[in-house]
Order: structure tokens, then C-alpha cells, then sequence
């Protein structure tokens, strides 16, 4: 499977770590280890930094384990979500880190591993749990939750224009028989779907899937707080590079760098204080995408965005 794997955009976020990361004793931190690509190459290139990496989900973690072997114990690899990485650190003794790595969205694991019910394309039970040992599966989440509030996650989490008219189908098809697997929500959708709906954005289902996998595993609450955390895990002149795939984790992530590239003072200060100058530097203009190149080698790479940024100030308590 590690054969299979592509890191998406891995040159471009070697270099926007490496001047964080060349100092002897640096400790980087994968949040989202998947199945180790970029743990791997981190590790290669820079051979005198400490990897700490992340997973909710167990399989990644042993299969990344077995890739990562080689290193000793240069890795360490923890079952946590992103948004735990301040306790994490704490755990370990590791007051600040040099270098943090966001690769959102699913794992090509995740995706590759029909019985899994990410991939809208293959019939499978509709699990979608990043940690298969906790919390609502997607069935669970189409069998059981108000009409409303399914409108809703379709509405924010897809952007689904056509959320009520396929909602209303989801609640009169599942007292029939309630949802298992992903087969038959994908030919729903394709039945609820006018026919101009349908001939743009590629696969009709695209959207729901989306939504439901968000919302089963909780991902833009958990990256509002990541986001924030890691930031504050960073030293000085440490650096953090995030990869998102869709508007809704890109805009949160452009917010949070934002906020920290800006001073905060209020208006018509001749000097600004301290307390006010802004914590991080914003490395890339706006959101990079993938070549060209990149893209046709690997299509999983197309949606990709990546943000950098660096922290070049300790907050102040005001």
C-alpha cells in the first residue's frame, strides 16, 4: 500500500519546513500520519530531527509503523486526533516544536479500502469513522438524525444546493429500510437530482459524502481547534504547513494565519506595543496549488491548497 501512496505536494512542504527543520535537535510533527509518506521523507531529509505523528486511525498507525521502522526511535507515533497535539506534547516533555504538517481530508488508505465507505464509486457499508472504534457511522448518522438537521450538514458541510429534496428522499426511503450501504444512497441521489444538477461537478454523490463524512468525524470542530493549538505549539521561528481539500478547511485555516499575521492594535497608535505585533508570517501569497504535472501523475492531488506560515514572536499576556 505505501507503494500506492503519493504524498500530495511533498517538495513544496519539504520546503517550506526546511529552514525550521535544518537546526540539529528539531522536532517536527505529522498530524496527519496516514499512511507515512510525508513522516518518511521528513525523516530522510532531515536526519538529525525527531518526528512526533498523529492518527486517529489504528490501521494507518501500524501500517505507517512498519514504514517508519527503519528510523528507531527517531518516530513516534501516537492514536490521537490532531486537535490532542498540545496534550500529546505535554505528554512527552516537549514544551515547543520546530515543524507541524496538516494533510487533511482522507487518507488514501481510507479511500483505496472499499469496506471503509469513503469512496462513493464502489459499493460498501457507510462506516466513514476516521477510528473505527468510536462514535455514529454514517448509516447511524442517515437512519437516525432529524430531517433539519441532515438539510443542514448537507447545506454546510457539502454545500449542497439540492440538500431537501435529497434529504426528504433519504427520510422516505429509510423507513423502508434503513441505510447500510453506499450503493443505494448514491443511486438515490442520482434519482433525487434534477437533470442540470446532475451534468455538473462530476459525481452527483460527491457532496453527501462529503457532509457525512465531516460530520461523522467531527472535522471542521476538530481543525478550529487544531489550528489554533498548533500554532501555539510552535517555537520561534518555527513553521507550519496545512494541506486542505475543500473551501470549508482552506477558509478556516486562512483565518486563523490571518488573525496571527495581523497586528491588533487599536487604531492611531504612533508606536504599536508589543503585545499587538503579529505573532506569525504568512510564507506562501494566498493558497498554492499543485502543478500541472503534479496533477496528472496523481490525480488526488487536484484539490489540494496549501497555506505555510511561521512564528516569529512568544504571545503577550496584555
Amino acid at each position: 500500500m505505501s507503494q500506492r501512496h503519493v504524498p500530495v505536494m511533498l517538495q513544496r512542504c519539504l520546503d517550506v519546513l526546511a529552514p525550521a527543520l535544518a537546526q540539529p535537535g528539531a522536532v517536527v510533527v505529522d498530524c496527519t500520519l496516514g499512511l507515512g509518506g510525508h513522516s518518511e521523507a521528513l525523516l530522510s531529509t532531515f536526519p538529525s530531527c525527531r518526528l512526533v505523528a498523529l492518527d486517529r486511525d489504528k490501521e494507518a498507525l501500524r501500517l505507517s509503523g512498519e514504514r517508519l521502522a527503519p528510523f528507531g526511535d527517531r518516530a513516534t507515533l501516537v492514536h490521537a486526533v490532531y486537535d490532542e497535539l498540545p496534550e500529546v506534547l505535554d505528554r512527552l516533555g516537549i514544551p515547543k516544536v520546530q515543524g507541524i504538517l496538516f494533510d487533511l481530508g482522507v487518507s488514501s488508505m481510507q479511500l483505496d479500502e472499499a469496506d471503509r465507505g469513503f469512496a462513493y464509486a464502489q459499493d460498501a457499508p457507510l462506516d466513514m469513522r476516521m477510528d473505527q472504534s468510536a462514535g455514529m457511522s454514517a448509516a447511524e448518522v442517515l437512519n437516525t438524525y432529524p430531517p433539519g438537521e441532515l438539510v443542514r450538514i448537507l447545506r454546510q458541510y457539502g454545500e449542497e444546493k439540492q440538500a431537501k429534496r435529497i434529504v426528504s428522499a433519504i427520510v422516505r426511503e429509510r423507513v423502508k429500510e434503513p441505510f447500510s450501504n453506499s450503493a443505494r444512497l448514491v443511486e438515490l441521489i442520482r434519482d433525487s437530482l434534477p437533470q442540470a444538477a446532475k451534468r455538473t461537478g462530476g459525481n452527483p454523490a460527491k457532496r453527501t459524502f462529503q457532509a457525512l463524512r465531516i460530520e461523522v468525524n467531527g472535522e471542521l470542530s476538530v481543525l478550529e481547534r487544531a489550528i489554533p493549538g498548533a500554532v501555539k505549539s510552535l517555537a520561534v521561528g518555527g513553521r507550519i504547513a496545512v494541506l486542505s481539500y475543500h473551501s470549508l478547511e482552506d477558509r478556516l485555516v486562512k483565518q486563523v494565519f490571518a488573525a496571527g499575521a495581523d497586528n491588533t492594535a487599536p487604531p492611531g497608535l504612533p508606536v504599536v506595543p508589543e503585545q499587538y505585533q503579529p505573532r506569525l508570517k504568512l510564507l506562501t501569497r494566498g493558497a498554492e496549488l499543485p502543478t500541472e504535472e503534479e496533477v496528472a501523475e496523481n490525480r488526488r492531488a487536484a484539490p489540494a491548497r496549501l497555506r505555510g506560515a511561521q512564528r516569529i514572536r512568544e504571545d503577550v499576556e496584555r
